[in-house]
């Protein structure tokens, strides 16, 4: 949602050449969105990889919110912050929506103070969002592990009880042999063997 709002408002409020702000803020907005979607897939098997990926997005993220912030005042735009009155009808609207086709029919009738505080809030909630899930994706690695920490703690287990198993089957294999003397000591005392 964020990359196509920030696309389009590139397109429609700045210059087509000219300025590299164009550029920073879709390359931004693009590996904020693909860092964040290749975090979660490495996830699956490195947590460390999910980590750095993560805080790679989320570094990107803040710094599209720092560009959306520093186009309002250079366009004598306001900040919406909680004083200004759609402040609350904005953040209303930014949590109970977050699907690109809830946006889209406003990406052509806002105007650039509104897209630009818009971007600017989505950007801080994402970042919001994002460190929560770092810092609990982090504490789950240090109590936990990650997969590999995790696989290393099943082979060892696995390992720990086949030997314990063969410690025990040879306990039983040596018991069984000393009866199995005893037994044929007797017998051939008894003459029966």
């Amino acid at each position: 949602m964020l990359y196509q709002l920030t696309f389009t408002f590139c397109e429609r409020f700045l210059p087509k050449f000219g300025d590299r702000t164009v550029d920073q803020m879709v390359q931004a907005a693009r590996s904020g969105k693909q860092n964040i979607v290749e975090g979660l897939v490495d996830g699956v098997t490195s947590t460390e990889m999910q980590l750095k990926l993560l805080n790679v997005g989320r570094a990107s993220i803040q710094e599209l919110q720092q560009d959306f912030w520093d186009y309002l005042p250079a366009h004598k735009l306001p900040l919406w912050d909680a004083k200004h009155p759609r402040y609350d009808q904005m953040l209303s609207f930014c949590r109970e929506h977050n699907k690109v086709e809830e946006y889209q029919p406003y990406f052509q009738r806002w105007s650039d103070e509104e897209m630009a505080n818009i971007g600017y809030t989505l950007c801080k909630m994402t970042d919001k969002m994002m460190t929560s899930y770092i810092k609990q994706l982090e504490k789950e690695f240090v109590t936990q592990g990650g997969l590999k920490e995790r696989m290393y703690a099943a082979r060892t287990g696995y390992r720990q009880g086949q030997d314990e198993r063969l410690i025990a089957l040879e306990a039983e294999n040596a018991a069984l042999k000393a009866e199995n003397t005893a037994l044929r000591k007797k017998l051939e005392e008894e003459g029966k063997l």
